[in-house]
């Protein structure tokens, strides 16, 4: 019976997801990430999944999370609407995408 109790606590602890990843992990990611063709720019100021890898969807709103966060404050101290900062960033980021990555214009996934 206390084997089974003991195995049973392991396998419970084994089925429990890994360590969840945290903004400064996904910071980390980002560059592969974007460099492997695995995220890319949006004109609204946020990351987008290109394709789908196992960190790729957390590293997008880890990301796209503390991005809000900071669109919010920077429309909150300057008087403006937070989908007018979401543009401007969108628009400073897609201009600063390094060549090769991939930004998303007109709807579709294209290589700058």
């Amino acid at each position: 019976m206390r084997k089974l109790i003991g195995l049973t606590a392991m396998l419970l602890l084994l089925s429990q997801p890994l360590q969840a990843m945290d903004l400064q992990q996904a910071m980390t990611a980002l560059p592969t990430a974007k460099a492997q063709g695995l995220v890319g720019e949006q004109p609204d100021g946020y990351l987008g999944v290109v394709k789908a890898s196992t960190d790729t969807a957390s590293v997008v709103q880890l990301i796209n999370n503390a991005r809000r966060a900071e669109y919010q404050k920077l429309a909150t101290a300057n008087g403006l609407q937070l989908a007018d900062v979401e543009v401007m960033a969108g628009q400073k980021a897609l201009e600063k995408t390094q060549s090769g990555h991939f930004i998303l214009r007109d709807g579709q996934w294209v290589k700058k």
